[in-house]
């Protein structure tokens, strides 16, 4: 983003924008009530959220409801002097470090992407994309308990599956997802995706694993006339217990038939509804979202957001082909929460109508998760190292709480009850 691009013109812009298109939620509709809140945790833990600080190699724990207060932080690269050894040892390794911090990484080292807990909350995952790894580290201790290098030179998104007992994580560079016992690290499967494999999904019944392929982003040939050199962009479907490929989805053809040839067909992040008949994706350089109806196989709708004027239109300028990154869906399925990275805010969507709600002022949100109550939507902003809470119902900004530098992945994660920190060592 410009530097000459100043917070408060931002401010300004966005709100003669929404005061210009008379944003309600919902349209003027009434508004759902709040989803139940989830299960309790079981009896010792406790739920919190997960913050991943991506420059700082550190994860921040905060509450995951309420005033969403920081707990506690975890040196997610306790390691980090043996791990430069090692890749100061190898000129490949180097070359892909120094790429990825000149590429992705935005000038910076990329420590954190994505972190899970363990079922018993004793350790937290972590997926580490210029150490190409996951590791599993000691709550307690902040000590490492497992190490997993991935195929090639990055690792990136991952998931975990509905049982907690394994962990999917992509390795960008070797177009390959390696699936591990979230305990012991080691693999118990993989398999081969299209072009940079991004995020990961377990269906509900944990039957399924969905992966998203986004091709190549670091290069700066953005207009659309070189989308071909972008890759094989695909969504890949697998048995997650065989890792047989079930099903791919090249929506290049449904885009195409849908009349918007226009759209990149890279898949960035993705809501399901509750159900799991639609789909909801983001596509890289769009400002908005599609809907997907899964058992027809077609895209039904496509929402615009509004756009930021203060957003600088040099398409090269946006954060790996990003323009918006990051959705979520609340419990009972009504709305839609959606961070548009690009263009400094995020919103609130009705689902059956599609109508944004007030857009919400937001430095560079990276990511949009749900509260532990279901009641809210948790975006990180890394341009300002904040997490920001919305309200569902409302739209509005209920809360907003500082962590480490560069918040990207949010997720919710269960941890000892009496858990502050990792003791000194």
């Amino acid at each position: 983003m410009s530097a000459a691009r100043t917070r408060g013109a931002r401010r300004l812009l966005l709100g003669s924008l929404a005061a210009a298109l008379a944003l309600t939620v919902g349209g003027g509709g009434t508004v759902a009530a709040a989803p139940p809140a989830g299960p309790a945790a079981p009896a010792g833990l406790r739920e919190v959220m997960f913050v991943g600080n991506n420059w700082d190699g550190t994860a921040d724990v905060i509450e995951a409801t309420g005033d969403f207060a920081r707990i506690g932080r975890i040196n997610v690269i306790p390691d980090r002097e043996r791990r430069m050894w090692e890749i100061g040892l190898n000129p490949i390794k180097l070359a892909f470090f120094l790429g990825i911090r000149q590429g992705p990484g935005e000038g910076h080292d990329q420590f954190v992407d994505d972190m899970y807990a363990t079922p018993d909350g004793s350790a937290m995952v972590v997926s580490r994309p210029s150490f190409a790894d996951v590791v599993s580290i000691d709550l307690r201790t902040g000590a490492l308990n497992w190490r997993f290098p991935v195929s090639g030179f990055r690792s990136d998104h991952m998931a975990v599956s509905p049982d907690g007992t394994r962990v999917a994580v992509s390795a960008s560079t070797s177009n390959t997802v390696h699936v591990l016992d979230i305990t012991t690290g080691k693999q118990v499967g993989s398999f081969g995706t299209g072009d940079k494999p991004h995020e990961n999904v377990f269906s509900a019944d944990g039957r399924h694993l969905w992966n998203m392929a986004i091709g190549e982003v670091t290069t700066a040939l953005d207009d659309p006339f070189w989308d071909w050199t972008k890759g094989d962009r695909r969504i890949t479907v697998v048995d997650a217990r065989t890792f047989e490929q079930v099903r791919v989805i090249d929506m290049r053809a449904r885009l195409d038939a849908f009349g918007r040839k226009d759209l990149s067909d890279a898949v960035r992040p993705v809501a399901f509804t509750p159900d799991e008949a639609k789909l909801y994706f983001q596509v890289s350089f769009f400002n908005g979202f599609l809907e997907y109806d899964i058992a027809t196989d077609r895209i039904t709708r496509v929402k615009e957001l509004p756009p930021n004027p203060a957003t600088d239109p040099d398409r090269t300028t946006w954060v790996n082909d990003s323009r918006h990154h990051g959705m979520s869906m609340s419990p009972d399925g009504s709305k839609l929460c959606v961070a548009a990275t690009m263009d400094d805010y995020a919103t609130v969507v009705d689902r059956q109508t599609l109508k944004e709600g007030p857009l919400v002022e937001a430095s560079k949100p990276y990511w949009a998760t749900v509260s532990g109550d279901g009641r809210s939507c948790v975006i990180s902003e890394s341009g300002t190292d904040r997490v920001t809470v919305i309200d569902f119902a409302t739209g509005r900004k209920v809360a907003s709480v500082s962590v480490g530098d560069h918040p990207q992945r949010v997720r919710l994660a269960r941890i000892p009850a009496d858990w502050s920190g990792p003791a000194a060592r």
